[in-house]
């Protein structure tokens, strides 16, 4: 999966400038992988912001709004993630192509001058795009999971928190796509039969390593508990549980399963995906 290169040793120093004439030498396996570990830190505190707040099942519910402008029932959560992407296009967030909107076909061209982010994907399959199954994934099962029961009524502040973990998850899982022109890029007498024959299966078995898995799922585990504290200057006043444990913001063990369930899933169908159309 994503995580195979952690154990591999690159010869590519890590680039001094953004703008190169050899894309390869801004994509090493060095970046691909400190981005990875620190878009995690991300992770976790933007799920801490989100659990500030109650469930608030009202800013979910599409017919809470009524007709949204002609255009149909929208929840309050909906219409704040359309609304901010048209604003932030229109400012050129969407030209980075790290940067994926949840809804592309509102979105108007940027006003702002264009700015020369180097192209390392593939032209052919940069467009890999699985945006709906995050924005499922995100409000039918993560979201009970680290939002209390209840109702405060700050429903566009519980959007907004909604609106970071949403980036940030999106960001991490089609940052599939860098990887997967990384690690074709350095063998790609390993992955070529396979996509040709349009083998997803061997391709998946390709990227797959359960140890190491195992080893992201401990490790998102152990930032959010150490993230989630509540910190104070007498040790003994810190809030356990009833096993001793520190009382944490977000579960820990969500956070693990988050990743084993989810994001490491899905970022591996987009590189499988994304590898798919790298001969194109």
């Amino acid at each position: 999966m994503a995580y195979q290169i952690l154990h591999k040793n690159s010869s590519r120093p890590l680039p001094e400038s953004s703008c190169c004439d050899d894309p390869l030498k801004t994509l090493s396996l060095e970046l691909v992988r400190d981005t990875l570990v620190r878009i995690e830190d991300s992770i976790v505190f933007a799920l801490i912001e989100r659990a500030r707040f109650p469930l608030n099942s009202h800013a979910y519910d599409a017919s809470y709004l009524g007709n949204h402008r002609g255009h149909g029932e929208r929840s309050i959560a909906e219409v704040f993630v359309r609304e901010t992407e048209v604003i932030e296009a229109k400012l050129g967030r969407y030209q980075n192509p790290e940067e994926i909107p949840f809804f592309a076909d509102d979105l108007a061209s940027p006003f702002v001058p264009a700015f020369n982010y180097t192209q390392v994907l593939y032209p052919a399959a940069a467009s890999v795009n699985v945006s709906k199954d995050i924005w499922d994934m995100y409000f039918k099962k993560l979201l009970p999971l680290i939002a209390s029961e209840g109702d405060d009524g700050d429903y566009v502040s519980a959007a907004a928190a909604d609106l970071v973990c949403l980036q940030v998850l999106s960001r991490r899982i089609h940052y599939g796509r860098q990887v997967a022109e990384v690690k074709f890029s350095d063998a790609p007498q390993d992955y070529s039969p396979a996509i040709r024959a349009k083998d997803r299966n061997f391709l998946m078995k390709l990227l797959t390593f359960e140890s190491v898995e195992e080893m992201v799922k401990k490790r998102v585990e152990k930032k959010a508990k150490v993230f989630g504290q509540d910190v104070t200057l007498n040790d003994k006043n810190n809030s356990t549980d009833f096993d001793g444990e520190p009382k944490c913001k977000v579960d820990p063990s969500v956070v693990g399963r988050l990743y084993s369930e989810w994001v490491i899933p899905l970022t591996k169908v987009v590189e499988v995906e994304y590898l798919l159309r790298r001969l194109d």
